[in-house]
């Protein structure tokens, strides 16, 4: 089934969000002061922070159960999202909602539907369904999912869920409340493999990578677009793009190798790269010591780089 994309990132603008912290604890997701005692207060001050510096979304992540041999580098924290954006989304004014991402496989696409109308209805339409198809086998496995259907599941879900929020009724049952978010809120669908990205083409309305490199960029964009041009000619999508672990100024401590840091004139000519492939929507990672690091590098960025990014318009 395909539909037509929603989408919501202006024209030539390159805009930035932020996986928040605490919410995941993956070795590979989080940095050592989010695992050191963080909770709660330090996850709002992230979220605020955003909302007041220009941020256009926070994100947070799913995992129902991480299987115990997995534990040791995932962690078994990873917060509820539809709870934590739904806490989030009382404390915050004007930043989207965003999941990154969320593994419609896991729930009925009645539940899920259900579930983001309302959170985009009480946060008067903020919401971002990020959805992927999930990778930990033996999370299905224990929730009786079969793990190499997941790729057929997840497309059945996206339909559903789609349906769900165009229509009120499906079959003989209806759902409300509706998303404010019309004609809905939009889906971005998150993966770096060829079938994530022909996800997209058939049914996502943005792209959001999964540690694609920037240099392998511009050739995942020109597959997005040939498998657009086969299944749904003239669609347009907010393509994203996770970056590089980025620290505003010069860092007084040995930050993570490949860290983009300097003037802000410096970070925003790097971070334009993307715009001037097609990129609409820059995933941030900070490198940072502590959650006053955190919030005080978000505010510079809001200041003093995000007024100079830009995005050009001869892709797609």
């Amino acid at each position: 089934m395909s539909h037509d994309t929603v989408s919501i990132v202006p024209d030539g603008e390159l805009v930035y969000g932020l996986q928040l912290p605490v919410q995941a604890l993956s070795v590979n997701a989080s940095m050592p002061w989010e695992r050191e005692g963080s909770g709660p207060a330090e996850l709002l001050a992230a979220a605020q922070t955003a909302d007041a510096s220009g941020f256009f979304y926070v994100a947070v992540c799913d995992h129902i159960a991480i299987p115990r041999e997995k534990a040791t580098t995932m962690s078994t924290t990873w917060y509820h999202p539809v709870a934590t954006l739904s806490w989030l989304a009382g404390q915050t004014r004007s930043v989207r909602l965003m999941t990154n991402v969320f593994v419609p496989a896991y729930r009925h696409p009645l539940e899920s539907a259900k579930a983001f109308a309302t959170l985009d209805h009480l946060s008067g339409g903020r919401v971002i369904l990020g959805v992927g198809a999930g990778h930990v086998e033996g999370e299905f496995d224990v929730l009786g999912i079969p793990f190499a259907e997941r790729g057929r599941i997840t497309n059945e879900a996206i339909d559903g869920i789609v349906e769900s929020w165009t229509h009120e009724y499906v079959g003989d049952v209806g759902l409300a409340p509706r998303p404010v978010q019309q004609p809905r809120p939009p889906i971005w669908i998150g993966g770096s493999s060829k079938p994530a990205l022909r996800r997209v083409a058939a049914r996502g309305d943005g792209w959001i990578p999964q540690g694609t490199p920037r240099k392998l960029m511009p050739e995942s964009i020109a597959y997005l677009h040939a498998q657009r041009d086969e299944v749904r000619p003239g669609a347009t999508f907010d393509v994203g793009m996770i970056t590089e672990h980025i620290h505003v100024g010069e860092p007084a401590w040995d930050v993570p190798k490949y860290t983009l840091s300097g003037s802000s004139d410096a970070i925003a000519a790097s971070l334009n790269e993307y715009g001037a492939m097609g990129v609409s929507h820059l995933q941030l990672r900070f490198a940072v010591r502590s959650i006053d690091e955190l919030c005080d590098q978000m505010a510079r960025f809001g200041a003093e780089v995000g007024p100079h990014l830009f995005r050009s318009l001869n892709f797609g």
